[in-house]
């Protein structure tokens, strides 16, 4: 997380063992509900090759809450809606769409971790550990895959040491990035271990570049990591842990460029070698080392980067040191001095989002250009570890808090970026939102004055695409589309898809960006038989509608009834402003 940089941008020895790459398994030696039936649709062609299923999971939330009901066509602003044709070749494989994609962040910032994640022991609200028990529930019903922490900004002022040890022993610090505040670090390093116990998520740890040293870092890899008994180790146990954690990310600095140190990316490029090479990897703990990468299209910072790892059309493999470089890109439809309202805002001012967030497409695709020119295997990743809409904070509310609310127009920040992710799953190994609880594009808020857990519309964004997690990608080729629009001089169009197989299923993800016309789609199915499909589908009676603790339910999943078979395949209509997923039941 960062503030405005000198980019006008928000700041913020290696073992030979190859590292764990999100995208599956280890990396290369060297460098690191069932529906209904339905008649068959489609010729069958050659099968996929695809990756094991995860784990079942939970109904969502929605239904078991009882609001999931019957999608109802609203009244359609023109007579006729707007169409479109996809192409979708079901037999055609592409690469595994990493879970990672789906990951989180969360900073020591307003009330993300204090009041967010954390309420402390003695709190009247249900917690395991002072760690806020409906948090972790509505997390794990989205199988959160991994976590971020402690920052951003604040990673580069956080002494881990500070934050173990017992509650009334540690030393309280000022937090000078997220209003001057002061802390008593009671969510330190076990409570933070803790919590991705519960969630069942990997931990993303983010170590100190801009103030801390390379023995501090190294120290508390230790101290996380390593069995026997070495000082770290018997420190750990000191403080009620025996076994060591399985800490699978490190993160070697943050936003080195700005409010990490405002370093240039040469004097970067060698600190990130030198701290990642201290960064041990103990027992049968192998770290993926993230350095510290650029913001919005600062390809430079990249190629830097990639040059400390490699030589240009160089053919040999990078060397060993990180095993991805980051970058940071956040959608902002204002300047940064004036952002915009997340609640109020004008059709205009909608569509200019949306535009935003669809240049991420560019933003990324210029970044993994570089990196293919010093790597073109791809043995490297790429990590877009902040993400996500930023606008003024709620009238009232402390302004270093960055707390917003969140309604169906974020929500399609959301769809639209993971549509991008899943096109470039073959660079792309992990991507984390801004943030997870009260801070910016949240999961989650919780309600200051009743306590109430709120679930956001961009939640069943995450919620609804599940079936994406560690699924094979399939190419979606928009044939026949709306006239593309032209926002705030960026090209805007108004589908926007991505599709993902597992074994003999499919899931098909469409966002209708039109805020004012429902949109047709034909999706041509090639290659398998279909023979089931069912429809789920998101919006909201405005573009500014939002879930608060009096209306928890103003934007939730439905079902999606506006589905019939064509000769193509099916046609599905979308209302407007909205996103849907279809999935498919493939013979």
């Amino acid at each position: 997380m960062g503030r405005v940089g000198h980019h006008g941008q928000p700041c913020g020895g290696i073992r030979s063992a190859p590292a764990r790459d999100p995208r599956g398994g280890a990396a290369p030696a060297g460098g690191r509900c069932r529906p209904p039936a339905t008649a068959a649709i489609g010729l069958g062609r050659r099968p996929g090759s695809l990756p094991p299923a995860r784990s079942s999971l939970p109904t969502p939330l929605s239904i078991q809450s009882g609001v999931h009901r019957r999608f109802q066509r609203r009244e359609p602003a023109v007579t006729e809606p707007l169409t479109a044709r996809a192409v979708v070749d079901l037999d055609v494989p592409g690469p595994q769409i990493s879970r990672h994609l789906y990951g989180h962040f969360a900073e020591h910032l307003g009330r993300c971790i204090y009041g967010g994640f954390y309420v402390g022991e003695d709190s009247p609200i249900p917690n395991e550990g002072g760690i806020r028990s409906d948090v972790v529930e509505a997390l794990r019903r989205i199988d959160i895959p991994n976590l971020r922490w402690p920052g951003g900004c604040f990673a580069d002022e956080y002494h881990w040491r500070d934050g173990i040890g017992p509650k009334a022993d540690r030393p309280r610090m000022v937090n000078t990035n997220w209003g001057d505040v002061e802390e008593n670090n009671h969510f330190g390093t076990h409570e933070f271990m803790a919590l991705c116990e519960l969630l069942g998520a990997d931990a993303y740890v983010n170590g100190n570049v801009g103030s801390g040293t390379v023995q501090e870092m190294s120290e508390w890899v230790e101290y996380l990591t390593r069995a026997g008994d070495s000082p770290m180790a018997r420190l750990r146990r000191e403080n009620g842990r025996d076994e060591p954690w399985k800490v699978p990310f490190w993160g070697i600095g943050n936003e080195a460029w700005g409010c990490g140190g405002n370093m240039t990316a040469e004097h970067y490029a060698n600190e990130a070698r030198r701290y990642a090479t201290f960064c041990r990897d103990h027992g049968g703990n192998t770290l993926y080392r993230i350095a510290a990468g650029a913001s919005d299209d600062d390809v430079k910072w990249t190629r830097t980067l990639m040059e400390s790892l490699n030589c240009l059309g160089c053919q040999r493999e990078p060397t060993n040191i990180f095993q991805a470089i980051s970058f940071h890109y956040y959608t902002v439809a204002g300047t940064w001095a004036e952002k915009g309202s997340a609640t109020a805002f004008t059709t205009e001012e909608y569509y200019a989002t949306m535009g935003k967030a669809q240049d991420v497409e560019r933003v990324l695709s210029a970044h993994a250009t570089v990196m293919d020119a010093y790597d073109p295997g791809k043995k490297v990743g790429l990590v877009l570890d902040e993400w996500g809409t930023w606008w003024d904070v709620e009238p009232g509310t402390n302004p270093g808090f960055l707390y917003q609310q969140n309604t169906m127009r974020d929500a399609l920040v959301a769809s639209v970026h993971f549509d991008v992710f899943h096109r470039h799953a073959d660079r792309l190994v992990m991507a984390n939102i801004a943030q997870t609880v009260n801070v910016l594009q949240a999961m989650l808020l919780t309600d200051e004055a009743t306590g109430e857990l709120v679930l956001t519309p961009t939640y069943h964004v995450f919620e609804m695409n599940r079936g994406h997690h560690d699924a094979t990608s399939l190419s979606v080729h928009v044939v026949e589309r709306p006239e593309t629009r032209t926002e705030a001089g960026r090209p805007l169009d108004v589908l926007s898809a991505s599709a993902s197989t597992r074994d003999d299923t499919a899931l098909i993800s469409l966002s209708n960006l039109d805020a004012e016309h429902p949109l047709e789609v034909v999706l041509d199915l090639r290659g398998r038989a279909v023979t089931a499909h069912t429809g789920r589908v998101l919006t909201g009676a405005q573009l500014q509608a939002h879930n608060s603790a009096s209306n928890p339910d103003a934007v939730a999943p439905t079902e999606l009834t506006a589905i019939e078979t064509d000769d193509r395949g099916l046609r599905v209509t979308l209302p407007p402003h909205s996103f849907a997923t279809v999935s498919l039941t493939l013979g």
